[in-house]
Order: C-alpha cells, then sequence, then structure tokens
C-alpha cells in the first residue's frame, strides 16, 4: 500500500470527517465544529471525493455509516486523540492549575460512591476539573477506551482485551437492606428468613442468570424468589421503603442509603464471595500524568481511603 501525501489535503477535514461519523448527521456536526451547515455539506463533499466512498447514505433511521466509514471511525478517533496528546504535551499534570473535562464510564451505584467521595477533593483541590459520568455498555467499552471518548471505566466484570490495562480495588463485601419496620425481621436476618423473602434484584447489565447469591443458596440447597429486578441501583431504596422486599447490595452503597431511607442494614446469614472493583484505561494513557493522577483518585473514592489502596490486576 502506497503511503499518502498529506501536503495535499487539509487536515482539518479529519476533524469534520470525526465529527461526521459519530454524528450521522450534517447538521449536528455542523453545530459541534461551529460552522455552518453549507460548511459542513462542503466539506463531506470533499471527503467524499478524497475517500472515493460515500461514508453516509440515506437509511431508514437518518443516515448509515457506508463499511468504508465504519472501518475509519476507531482509526480516526484514536489518531486525533493521539495528535490532541501531543500538541498539549506530556508533563507535570497540577490538578489545581488546569481546567479539564474527565469522562468516566460507571454504573449508577459506583459512580454515586465515586462522586460522593471525589466531589469535596475537587471542589478543594482542582476546582477546574469537572467529572462526565456516561453508561459503562458492554459491548462498546474497550472502544471507547480506545478512542479516548472515555477516560476510565470502572465495573467488576471486563472481558480480556489487549491494549487494556487494570487495577482493582481490595476485597468489598455485600449486605443485606430491609426496611426499618419489616414485620418478618428483627435486629438479625436468619437464613431461613432470607430465603423465603421476597427478593430485589438489582441487574445493571440486565444479566438473567443466577447471580451470586442463588448460587450460595443452591449450594445449601435452597433456592430464592426474585420478585422485582432493576437495572437502577438508585431505584432500590424506594422500593425497599414500601414493600416486604429484601436487597443484597454492595456495604458502601447501602451506607448511602442508610443515611436517607428508613432501612436496616443486615449481616447476610450465609457465606457470599468478596468482590473487587476494576478500573481500566487503555495502555495509550499509561503514562499520562493527567491519566494517571484521575485513576488515582477514582481508587482512593471506591476505597474509601486517602492512599488510594488497590492491587494490581488483569
Amino acid at each position: 500500500m502506497n503511503d499518502v501525501d498529506l501536503t495535499g489535503i487539509n487536515l482539518n477535514l479529519l476533524v469534520a470527517l470525526d465529527l461526521l461519523l459519530r454524528e450521522r448527521s450534517v447538521t449536528r456536526a455542523a453545530e459541534q465544529l461551529g460552522v455552518t451547515q453549507s460548511a459542513m455539506s462542503h466539506s463531506l463533499r470533499q471527503l467524499r471525493e478524497l475517500l472515493g466512498d460515500p461514508l453516509l447514505v440515506r437509511g431508514r433511521a437518518g443516515m448509515e455509516r457506508t463499511t468504508r466509514a465504519e472501518g475509519l471511525l476507531i482509526p480516526l478517533q484514536t489518531g486525533l486523540q493521539s495528535l490532541r496528546q501531543v500538541i498539549a504535551g506530556v508533563g507535570v499534570f497540577d490538578p489545581s492549575r488546569v481546567e479539564r473535562r474527565f469522562v468516566i464510564a460507571a454504573g449508577d451505584a459506583v459512580s454515586t460512591v465515586i462522586l460522593g467521595r471525589m466531589l469535596p477533593r475537587l471542589r478543594a483541590k482542582a476546582p477546574g476539573i469537572s467529572l462526565d459520568i456516561v453508561p459503562f455498555e458492554l459491548d462498546s467499552w474497550a472502544d471507547e477506551l480506545e478512542t479516548g471518548m472515555v477516560d476510565l471505566a470502572v465495573a467488576v466484570r471486563f472481558p480480556d482485551v489487549p491494549a487494556i490495562k487494570m487495577r482493582r480495588t481490595g476485597p468489598e463485601r455485600f449486605v443485606c437492606l430491609t426496611r426499618a419496620d419489616h414485620p418478618s425481621v428483627g435486629k438479625q436476618l436468619d437464613l431461613e428468613t432470607y430465603a423465603n423473602l421476597p427478593h430485589l434484584l438489582v441487574s445493571p447489565q440486565g444479566e438473567g442468570g443466577p447471580g451470586v447469591v442463588d448460587k450460595a443458596l443452591a449450594g445449601l440447597g435452597l433456592k430464592r424468589k426474585v420478585l422485582v429486578r432493576t437495572r437502577y441501583f438508585l431505584a432500590a431504596p424506594l422500593l425497599l421503603e414500601n414493600s416486604d422486599l429484601v436487597l443484597t447490595i454492595w456495604e458502601a452503597v447501602a451506607r448511602l442509603f442508610l443515611q436517607h431511607h428508613n432501612l436496616r442494614q443486615h449481616d447476610p446469614p450465609l457465606e457470599l464471595p468478596n468482590f473487587r472493583w476494576g478500573v481500566a484505561w487503555h495502555e495509550r494513557v499509561d503514562q499520562d500524568p493527567a491519566s494517571q493522577w484521575l485513576r488515582e483518585e477514582v481508587l482512593r473514592a471506591l476505597t474509601g481511603s486517602e492512599g488510594g489502596q488497590s492491587e494490581e490486576g488483569a
């Protein structure tokens, strides 16, 4: 394959191409770049001629990317992100003196814990830093890290993906929650009551298979009834307060719920495995001081510690 002579190409077209492919709309791409729709349409015509491909074609739901455009999307975003880092330069990152937005992919429960612990520190020591929390999507998180659309991803389970680095927290534990005046539960929750109660299950990714509680109960010859299943942790305390449901949940989230709702925490009446949060980033930013600072702050928030204690993992 012959090298392309870049001297005859307006490199601003690459920025326009990135926006066009991501937005799949001339109008929205023009708004983001701050140009007229006519100017963006002209850029699209130039790109089509340059690349010998229509790039965007009309489909049932609007404009769709061609096969060539799909193949360009991630390499283009990765290249532009690397170019931005080269221009910005790599040096000492002083969070107290910069204005920057970081994007973190995480579920609603972990993001609530992270934000609650990080915001006081950010206000005091990094007033120019802002955070954008976006959903953790199983089918796209690795691509989002690679392209720079997301700076960090936080989850319990990560598929093994090349070029992704990770650190894990120390062990976290599960606890149980019920409403404080639950008619069937006293100060302690026994195994028979736990198995017979209707359960609330929070499943952020919508998994339908047995979870850690089901497996632990099955090992004892028991089975629970999941009466309500939801993807949203923050719906849980409202459901618990107004029902006889029991919820098994990460202890850090349980503490938040207890501060604002009439609930009671119980130790699980059976042995449940601990788990570890993973914080993942692309190897491209492994030595970037800003990325290093961000992941230390997130690990500190996850563990509730000053030192950001964690264990290396994969």
